[in-house]
């Protein structure tokens, strides 16, 4: 079993990365070489802008290739509280935003003829509880009637033709959301950007940000500084440097853990996943999972409420693997071929932020719904950027405190599991 992420260890090499010293000044310095970064440095490059992009490790290295292929529509937080806290028509742009996000990640696909194996499975989220399963009705009713009209609600007899499992009671369909290889789809997007103008540098960690006056800033690496006219940062907050206090304190890292199988026989596939729906769950704890286009069985969730680490991740992986044997009671001795862990980047409600603070532009705390709305944010950010500032479609999140006694340093996890396993005991 490899402790690396299965789409890394499969990604092609990222063609049409700058080499060499940085230039000095760029017209758009953006930080982060995930989805975020790329999209934004693509769709200013195809603007005429001169756009740097400033990676601290590898292309795709950390969310954006480390996550579970999900490409899912929808939202975390329960809709109608979303209704009741921003009003009904605030609720639905946001909603559709994530819609659109899907939308554009397919779109880029095409356009850029990038091989990532993307296709429109729906999304599946599965009740773990009867009490869960009889809430999903109200939910569905409620989507269904404001911006969800094609969902289908599943009861538990009607699961078998999606998912052959015990362990859940109930089921809603989301037919927009799609799957895909999230490191073949960053390579293919950095390789147009490239294409497209950009200079894309690896292993380039930002260590200070120095205000030049007005949204100009000298951004400081290790390999020099660039005088930049603007600055976007499209990187998760929680990474130390760079002069991120402000948007650390608003961003709680968070593990996410997820295993690979071997390719399952074809035969297993049709009995376990006739749908090959990606798949969620409701429970706090909960897990998500799909099957690869070669057919292995991709199962993550938040195993330990620890901080991803090479040291420990196979901790969580066998935690993963108990799990996925209670699922499917029939792979409890599938071979694990892949085992890794990663960072989401989590707001206190579980919604993504973007816009400018003290002349920095920023999009970012997509809580684990990033590889959709952060490709649809790196394109609306860079129109932001260059003077569009209505485009941002996350304008009415503009309420952002701070984390109280947060100031970077989780120190509050444990507390936080106990208590979402509390949650999750009594329903």
């Amino acid at each position: 079993m490899k402790l690396e992420s299965y789409w890394l260890d499969t990604m092609p090499a990222v063609t049409g990365l700058a080499t060499g010293p940085l230039p000095a000044r760029a017209s758009v310095v953006v930080v982060g070489g995930g989805f975020t970064g790329l999209a934004a440095a693509r769709a200013l490059a195809m603007k005429g802008e001169d756009v740097v992009v400033l990676e601290a490790g590898r292309i795709a290295g950390e969310a954006s290739g480390r996550n579970g292929g999900q490409c899912n529509n929808g939202i975390a937080d329960d809709f109608g509280a979303l209704s009741a806290r921003f009003g009904a028509a605030a609720a639905r742009d946001l909603y559709r935003s994530f819609d659109e996000g899907v939308d554009r990640v397919e779109a880029i696909v095409a356009e850029e003829a990038i091989d990532c194996d993307f296709v429109r499975t729906g999304k599946l989220k599965l009740a773990y509880t009867p009490q869960h399963a009889a809430k999903f009705a109200a939910t569905a009713e409620l989507l269904k009637r404001e911006v969800e009209p094609d969902l289908r609600l599943l009861s538990r007899d009607q699961l078998g033709d999606e998912i052959t499992s015990e362990a859940f009671h109930g089921g809603i369909v989301f037919p927009r959301s799609a799957a895909f290889h999230p490191a073949r789809f960053a390579a293919g997007l950095a390789a147009a950007a490239a294409r497209r103008g950009a200079q894309l540098y690896q292993h380039s960690p930002v260590t200070g940000l120095k205000p030049l006056g007005g949204k100009r800033f000298r951004v400081a690496t290790a390999q020099g500084s660039i005088d930049a006219d603007r600055v976007l940062l499209a990187t998760g907050a929680c990474n130390k440097g760079g002069g991120l206090g402000w948007f650390r304190r608003r961003i709680v890292p968070i593990g996410s853990f997820i295993i690979a199988t071997e390719p399952l026989d074809a035969g297993v596939v049709r009995r376990i996943m006739p749908g090959r729906r990606n798949c969620t769950t409701t429970r706090n704890l909960g897990n998500y999972f799909r099957l690869t286009a070669d057919d292995r069985l991709i199962f993550g969730g938040r195993a330990r409420f620890a901080l991803s680490s090479p040291t420990s991740d196979a901790k969580s992986g066998e935690i993963l693997r108990t799990t996925l044997g209670n699922v499917f009671p029939g792979l409890r001795d599938t071979p694990i071929a892949h085992c890794w862990g990663g960072i989401v980047d989590m707001t206190a409600d579980r919604l993504p932020r973007a816009g400018e603070h003290d002349g920095l532009f920023y999009a970012m705390g997509f809580s684990g719904h990033g590889t959709q709305l952060s490709v649809l944010m790196g394109e609306r950010m860079a129109r932001v950027v260059t003077g569009e500032p209505d485009a941002n479609p996350l304008a009415v999140l503009r309420d952002w405190p701070a984390i109280p006694g947060h100031f970077g340093s989780p120190w509050f996890l444990p507390l936080v599991g106990a208590w979402y396993r509390h949650q999750d005991r009594i329903g």
